[in-house]
C-alpha cells in the first residue's frame, strides 16, 4: 500500500482535509450554481463586480448597486468596496446583510448559498406577480409559470409536513 501511494503522489489520504476551492468560490443563488474563478475570503465573501451581476443580477453603477429600477446607494469609500492591486472587489456578504438577505456559508470550503433578497421580492409582491418556475404535469409535460403571462392563474400548493 505504501508503494502505491509513493507511485501515485496525486492520491491523497482519505481523511486528510482539503479545500474544494483554493482561490475561487462556489455560490448557490437563484437556483444556479456559480463557480467563481477568484474571490477574497476574510470572513466575508468578496467578489468582482462582474461576478456580482452573475450571482444576483445587481450591477455596480455610479448611483450604486442596481437591479432593474432598484438602486442601493454605495459610496466609493464604503465597506462594501475594496481595491486590491488592479482589481476592484465587492463585499457580497455585507451587501446581503444590508439587504437583510439570508445566506449560509461554509467558509472552509468556500461555498455560500444565498436566498432571494427581500428587496427584489417586494416588487413581485406589490405587482402580485408570481416568480417564474416550472413543474412537470402528470403527462410529463413541462409547464412554466411564464406560459401563463398575461393570463390569470390560481396557484394552489400543498405540503405534507
Amino acid at each position: 500500500m505504501t508503494e502505491a501511494i509513493m507511485a501515485h503522489p496525486a492520491l491523497r489520504h482519505p481523511f486528510e482535509k482539503t479545500s474544494i476551492n483554493d482561490t475561487g468560490a462556489t455560490v448557490l443563488a437563484s437556483g444556479k450554481t456559480i463557480k467563481l474563478a477568484q474571490s477574497l475570503v476574510d470572513g466575508n465573501l468578496w467578489v468582482t463586480p462582474e461576478d456580482l451581476t452573475r450571482i444576483n443580477g445587481f450591477e455596480l453603477k455610479p448611483q450604486g448597486a442596481c437591479y432593474q429600477e432598484l438602486c442601493i446607494p454605495i459610496k466609493e469609500d464604503s465597506e462594501l468596496l475594496r481595491q486590491v492591486s488592479e482589481q476592484r472587489w465587492f463585499n457580497l456578504t455585507a451587501f446581503a446583510d444590508l439587504l437583510e438577505q439570508p445566506y449560509v456559508a461554509d467558509t472552509e470550503n468556500r461555498i455560500w448559498s444565498f436566498a432571494q433578497a427581500p428587496a427584489k421580492r417586494s416588487d413581485m409582491m406589490a405587482d402580485a406577480m408570481a416568480p417564474d418556475f416550472e413543474l412537470t404535469d402528470r403527462q410529463g409535460k413541462v409547464v412554466r409559470m411564464s406560459d401563463f403571462k398575461g393570463k390569470k392563474a390560481l396557484i394552489i400548493t400543498w405540503s405534507s409536513w
